[in-house]
């Protein structure tokens, strides 16, 4: 089972009400990571440095990033004008960043971090991962070595994967003898891969979830339902999603340029769903993925 324990930010919510400090989730590793998150995913290099700078004053202490979304260098500046490069505020703050798939294997991943590292402008990054299983051409385990190295080298915490189905994690599993520390996966009421979702934890994965709304698409799912919980709660149909997710124990890194939006996708601590609201979002679960699929996609 998922550990979940309360951090120290925020404290209140976007308001000023009082409300349960930030979860974090502990990882197999004995690392822990702030439950919610910022995904960074198509934001121009050119904006990031102002998205990710609101988003830090608002409270956020976990950054998604990846090489493919080439706003590396964005990011890094916003930590370096931040200050949360270095110091007792950079270890306050989760950083997680991805390999290309097109720069998977042992000497080309080592390669890909000098330069990754370089534009985040970092001693060291808390997680990086394989950003898609690539089956058709694997190289996940040559990808592994490299990546256990930077961890004995201090310049990453934790490995992880995204994407990756059963059958994945078992062949890099009998291939390396070591289990991912999260698998970030699409998930959302209506795509819930439930199957996978049991695997990772019953081996003591953590799941992590992007596109938590489904691209938006999920806004409108159960004829109404989520707008009614919404209303109920005094929150946005966004937040009953998001703290649907939280309650499940998923790590999930919802994106936003605005801080409005964001400031309302960090405020999930002060309300909860009933077991009844609960179970009827669970039951939204469909066969409509809203993204790609990991037997045969390749990002960047």
């Amino acid at each position: 089972m998922t550990a979940i324990d309360q951090g120290d930010a925020p404290k209140t919510n976007h308001s000023g009400s009082p409300c349960t400090s930030m979860p974090t989730v502990r990882l197999n590793d004995g690392n822990r990571i702030p439950q919610v998150g910022l995904g960074l995913l198509r934001i121009d290099d050119e904006d990031t440095s102002q998205v990710v700078t609101s988003a830090l004053e608002l409270g956020y202490r976990h950054l998604d990033g990846a090489a493919g979304y080439q706003n590396e260098g964005g990011l890094g500046r916003a930590l370096a004008s931040t200050g949360y490069d270095r110091g007792y505020k950079r270890r306050d703050l989760w950083v997680t960043t991805k390999l290309r798939d097109s720069e998977q294997g042992y000497e080309s991943a080592l390669r890909a971090f000098d330069r990754q590292q370089s534009l985040l402008g970092l001693d060291y990054v808390d997680m990086y991962m394989i950003h898609w299983p690539t089956p058709f051409n694997w190289r996940a385990n040559q990808v592994w070595k490299a990546f256990d190295q930077l961890r004995a080298e201090g310049r990453v915490r934790s490995l992880g994967v995204c994407n990756f189905l059963p059958e994945h994690l078992e062949r890099l599993h009998a291939e390396t003898g070591e289990w991912p520390a999260v698998n970030q996966i699409e998930l959302h009421p209506s795509w819930q891969q439930r199957e996978l979702v049991d695997f990772c934890k019953g081996v003591g994965i953590a799941v992590e979830a992007y596109s938590p709304m489904a691209r938006g698409a999920d806004l409108e799912a159960g004829g109404g339902l989520i707008e009614k919980l919404a209303r109920r709660h005094g929150v946005s149909p966004a937040q009953v999603i998001l703290r649907w997710h939280v309650e499940n124990g998923t790590i999930i890194i919802p994106k936003s340029v605005h801080a409005s939006r964001q400031a309302e996708n960090l405020d999930l601590f002060c309300f909860s769903l009933s077991p009844d609201e609960h179970q009827a979002l669970t039951a939204l679960d469909s066969d409509t993925r809203a993204g790609h699929d990991p037997l045969s996609f390749s990002y960047a």
